[in-house]
């Protein structure tokens, strides 16, 4: 699918006629009809309508062939979320399935958390446990988080950052873990885009800058390898490979090399009928061509855990170049590139069932997943267990008897003891790694054979175990263990930090530590009862602050409120001793507000010194926000600024600001900005001229390029308002080699 290619919703159906019967694209189009109506007067952040985004998501399922349910799925994933639509009017107008895939990748809207990151963790480990049911969720998720990063210029740099991290940390990870990689590696180089746009530019400029070279080679052992296997008499597709940019950048990160190091910038993919081929391929290559020592990889005979099968091998080819050949069946490749969605790829007769196959049992890490939400504490513990645990390099050990067990990369024989069972994991006594006895804290390495020593007379595990072990699963089990021996030890010990802790925010413990408020926060954290969220306590999982903030929210908002009526009444008596007639509140807060010179407005505060802040330098049109500082009057930034945040932190005192009247303001107010890109002869006389032909009103330019060819231009300009400042930042955008104009905060 070009990434490029806005899909129509006409497109889409032909798309999904071409392996569908008339039946199901019947029902796929009700689909359709059902979201835009609903849709129909919403847009997006880019302006565009917002049932745009639903056709992109369902193309991009039907790209990968999925089944009706799953396809409608993909136009009606946002409807219960953002329209008036429900669950239910979808079970009735589309079925069971249906539903249950939206309603699993719907997000948590209406509970409040008290965090952005825990309300993430919640959607997280909502839409992980809703895959662990149907995987068909995960897949609609994965559709719709790639089309979002396809469209992420349109939000805030802030906001592009934290999706584009979540996008590394959760969903490229999973792509990877069911075996979609192309889905993988386009989240992953979308990521590094908005992640480390410098290094992004900085790759796809030296691989643009040799391409016609990689080609000319690529072109020459095409030719060389048809050749070498021509006396085979096997039917096979040999292409080129285009290496992906975030793949070049982990292998120049992790292992310290530069961009002409990485041997498999060049790479060749030979497609064969069966596994016999694969191999006769794979000896002619090695019989043409020097294989480079430790470089062949067999995931034929041992695939990978998300059933991905080849045959890697790096030689010496053409101009003495490291070449990498993957070599694979058709099935593998299908496999390779849609992974467990090729497995539920539509077929007649067959929605909704996933296929029959040898790899099934490879997915068993979803019963993982429902492992780490069983024991995590909160939705926080579950989602840095599933980062920790499933989402890391994987090694490949032996038991004794030759089965073959996956684990996170440095793992040790109690992290394996507690994979095998959890009762393996309570008796062990010792391991045994290639027959030699070695600590319970050694790194397993792949091809390792582990024989993990028990004993049913054991005492069970060892306290000092969970510095010893590397996963979270093993890590929770052996907590699990002493939180049940010492259960009642933990409750009163938990009651009484609670205790204390209400003490020290000045409540009194009687009156918060009602029975009814501690159950209902116990709910609202995810544990089953209130003795075992007082347990977590006593044992360290929970944190007392963050409890006693939760059991007291209602007295503090009550307190805030008060406070906030006696600020009101305050002003009104004020201006009631300076005004013969009285005033409503209304009028007296807008006789309250005092303007400065510099054209800000300030509520409720007089006879005050107002300066414009030189860390962010904010202008009309700008969320603005002022703090009274000691001995300077009121200090007055943009809302995003990070000295905000800071402020509050130390106690000073926030006030209600806002400009004057922006439309008719003819002052001009410095603004910071810098212009980032790939430095090249001109670029600094390009920026400037930009510049110059829109404002006059340049104050200071500067100029720095670090040792990647990347330079960064900082510049200070003087505008009326923002609209003026986007304007000028928008042309310079369309700068030759800017890949990003913006704001400074210093």
């Amino acid at each position: 699918m070009s990434k490029e290619h806005i899909w129509t919703a006409d497109e889409v159906m032909h798309q999904v006629g071409t392996y569908m019967n008339a039946e199901h694209v019947a029902k796929v189009q009700e689909a359709y009809d059902f979201a835009a109506r609903v849709h129909a007067e919403q847009k997006r952040q880019s302006g565009e309508p917002y049932i745009m985004h639903p056709i992109q998501v369902a193309a991009i399922l039907a790209d990968l062939k999925m089944d009706p349910e799953t396809v409608s799925a993909g136009f009606l994933h946002d409807v219960v979320e953002d329209t008036v639509a429900t669950l239910d009017d979808l079970r009735d107008e589309f079925g069971d399935d249906v539903a249950e895939i939206v309603d699993g990748v719907t997000k948590i809207g209406k509970i409040k958390y008290r965090s952005n990151k825990e309300q993430l963790a919640e959607n997280h480990r909502k839409l992980l446990l809703a895959m662990s049911h149907d995987i068909r969720v995960i897949i609609v998720k994965l559709a719709d988080r790639l089309h979002n990063m396809r469209t992420l210029q349109h939000l805030r740099p802030d906001k592009q950052r934290r999706i584009a991290n979540e996008t590394l940390e959760i969903y490229a990870p999973l792509a990877d873990r069911l075996g979609i990689s192309t889905i993988k590696w386009e989240l992953e180089d979308l990521s590094l885009r908005y992640l480390n746009p410098e290094q992004y530019y900085r790759i796809v400029h030296l691989m643009n800058s040799k391409r016609n070279q990689r080609i000319e080679i690529i072109n020459e052992a095409i030719a060389d390898l048809k050749q070498a296997i021509s006396d085979l008499d096997i039917e096979t597709e040999v292409y080129g490979r285009p290496k992906h940019l975030y793949s070049v950048y982990r292998k120049m990160v992790d292992k310290h090399k530069q961009f002409d190091q990485i041997y498999d910038l060049l790479a060749i993919r030979v497609i064969v009928k069966s596994i016999r081929d694969c191999y006769a391929v794979l000896g002619a290559i090695h019989t043409h061509w020097t294989p480079m020592p430790g470089r062949f990889k067999d995931y034929i005979a041992m695939p990978k855990a998300n059933m991905y099968q080849s045959l890697h091998t790096t030689v010496i080819g053409p101009e003495g170049k490291p070449l990498e050949i993957q070599i694979r069946t058709e099935e593998m490749h299908r496999v390779a590139e849609f992974g467990v969605a090729a497995h539920w790829a539509y077929k007649e007769g067959q929605t909704g069932e996933v296929e029959e196959t040898s790899n099934g049992d490879r997915l068993n890490w979803f019963k993982q997943i429902i492992e780490l939400q069983n024991n995590a504490t909160n939705a926080d513990d579950f989602m840095e267990g599933v980062k920790g645990d499933l989402f890391t390099d994987s090694v490949y050990a032996f038991t004794p008897k030759g089965d073959v067990l996956e684990l996170p990369k440095g793992a040790g024989p109690l992290d394996m003891a507690y994979i095998i069972h959890t009762q393996v994991g309570n008796h062990t006594t010792g391991a045994k790694v290639n027959g030699k006895i070695v600590p319970l804290d050694s790194e397993i390495k792949t091809g390792d054979i582990v024989d993990i020593m028990t004993s049913q007379n054991s005492s069970g595990p060892s306290r000092d175990w969970v510095n010893l072990v590397h996963t979270r699963r093993a890590r929770n089990k052996i907590k699990q263990y002493f939180r049940k021996l010492d259960r009642d030890d933990n409750i009163d010990a938990g009651k009484d930090i609670l205790v204390h802790q209400l003490h020290e925010l000045n409540f009194d413990p009687k009156e918060i530590l009602t029975d009814a408020n501690i159950e209902n926060v116990a709910e609202r954290m995810n544990y089953r009862s209130a003795d075992d969220l007082l347990s977590a306590i006593g044992f360290g999982d929970a944190a007392p602050m963050g409890v006693a903030n939760r059991l007291t929210s209602e007295k503090r908002a009550a307190k805030e409120a008060e406070r906030q009526a006696e600020a009101e009444r305050e002003i009104l008596s004020e201006n009631g001793d300076k005004q013969d007639e009285p005033q409503d509140a209304a009028t007296a807060k807008e006789n309250a507000k005092r303007s400065s010179s510099d054209g800000v407005i300030i509520e409720g505060v007089d006879n005050l010194l107002v300066r414009l802040s030189h860390c962010c330098s904010p202008v009309p049109g700008d969320e603005i926000v002022g703090y009274i500082t000691k001995g300077r009057g009121v200090s007055v930034h943009r809302k995003n600024c990070p000295n905000v945040r800071a402020a509050e932190e130390h106690g000073e005192r926030i006030v209600d600001v806002e400009w004057d009247d922006p439309e008719n303001n003819h002052t001009n107010y410095n603004a910071d900005i810098e212009v980032r890109g790939y430095n090249r002869n001109g670029m600094l006389n390009d920026v400037l001229r930009m510049i110059n032909n829109t404002t006059k009103n340049l104050s200071s330019v500067t100029g720095k390029v670090d040792h990647n060819k990347m330079v960064v231009i900082s510049a200070t300009i003087g505008v009326r308002n923002m609209e003026v400042l986007d304007h000028i930042m928008d042309n310079l955008k369309n700068v030759p080699d800017v890949y990003e104009v913006l704001r400074a905060i210093h």
